[in-house]
């Protein structure tokens, strides 16, 4: 399972990398990581307008996409869509950050994770 990683260089710049979980527990119902810490749960509603431009995360968290994607361009110019069903961790509250925009114009539901 792979999770899309936005991270900050010690210049300031935004990168994208992949993570892979790590599966601590297998049995009859499947494969589980390690529990992972979070401090809540945010439930989002971005409009098929939704165009942000540079900005840094405001905190450390998870973003999973219910329904809809985005496309998120890191500082280094990379540009990455986060579909329906995938998981990104954004790490990059300071520096150069991100911009985001929806994508095909469509409404989005995410949910966020703060893990700080």
């Amino acid at each position: 399972m792979r999770i899309h990683n936005l991270y900050v260089d010690a210049q300031g710049e935004t990168h994208f990398r992949d993570i892979e979980v790590e599966w601590k527990n297998e049995g009859r119902g499947g494969k589980t990581s390690a529990t992972l810490p979070a401090t809540g749960i945010i439930f989002r509603e971005t409009p098929g307008s939704y165009d942000y431009e540079w900005h840094p995360a405001p905190r450390r968290q998870y973003i999973i996409n219910l329904d809809a994607g985005v496309s998120i361009q890191a500082s280094d110019g990379e540009t990455r869509i986060i579909g329906a069903g995938e998981v990104i961790l954004v790490e990059d509250t300071h520096g150069k950050g991100h911009c985001s925009k929806a994508i095909e114009g469509k409404l989005r539901h995410s949910i966020f994770v703060p893990i700080e």
